[in-house]
């Protein structure tokens, strides 16, 4: 799952790199979990860049690469020559004169995100997608189905959250049983991860895939289950 792997990482370095100034040593396995291809992207929706954390020296910290990717949509990340951890779980971004170009601090439950002006996640994504999911983007008609096509329910997410980003759904009057009994009347959306909710705690989570629609998380267990855009 997208958002476990990612807060596995980053609460990784919080244990062992916690206190430690930037270029001194870092556990190897810690930079190998935390190493990767990332999208950097606004979290209102618009269009963000891809790089590569990689784990070779560089001047203030470790290698990257792909930051060229980031000059038009964020072009203040095109001069980032380098990432480090913060000494607090977070990650920076930093150019070839160790400017701190972006601060990304883990948040409990919630993928590492900016803290300064409009936020910005540093998140793992599925190939081929730029930007992060919105309520507005997602919000229209969905059909909860098996991944052999077989329809368990029909699903309206609406567009309008609350200020918790919590916003409403509606169920068809067909659902299956077990679906039905789940009796969902709101949803979420965390980085690439959306999550239905029941007003007695019951929930399903999804994963973005990168067609755009969704495949229930894996730590939810039980059959397959999508969600499809209609």
């Amino acid at each position: 799952m997208i958002r476990f792997v990612f807060r596995l990482a980053a609460s990784a370095a919080a244990l062992f790199v916690c206190g430690q100034t930037y270029g001194q040593d870092i556990d190897p396995d810690i930079l190998k979990a935390q190493a990767g291809t990332y999208l950097v992207a606004p979290e209102d929706g618009r269009a963000g860049c891809r790089m590569t954390l990689e784990t070779d020296m560089a001047i203030g910290g470790h290698s990257l690469s792909g930051q060229d990717a980031c000059t038009k949509p964020l072009p203040a990340l095109a001069e980032a020559a380098a990432w480090n951890f913060d000494g607090n779980g977070g990650v920076i971004l930093i150019d070839a004169t160790r400017k701190v170009l972006a601060r990304f601090v883990e948040n409990e439950g919630s993928p590492l995100k900016t803290q300064d002006g409009a936020p910005l996640l540093l998140i793992a994504a599925p190939d081929g997608i730029d930007r992060l999911p919105s309520v507005s983007s997602l919000a229209g008609i969905w059909t909860m189905q098996r991944p052999d096509g077989e329809r368990l329910c029909g699903v309206t997410l609406d567009g309008h959250a609350d200020a918790d980003g919590n916003a409403p759904l509606s169920l068809s009057g067909d659902c299956a049983a077990n679906v039905a009994r789940l009796k969902l009347a709101a949803w979420h959306i965390e980085g690439f991860g959306l999550t239905l909710m029941g007003g007695d705690g019951s929930s399903l989570g999804f994963d973005m895939r990168a067609d755009g629609n969704f495949d229930k998380s894996k730590e939810e267990g039980g059959k397959p289950l999508s969600l499809v855009r209609q």
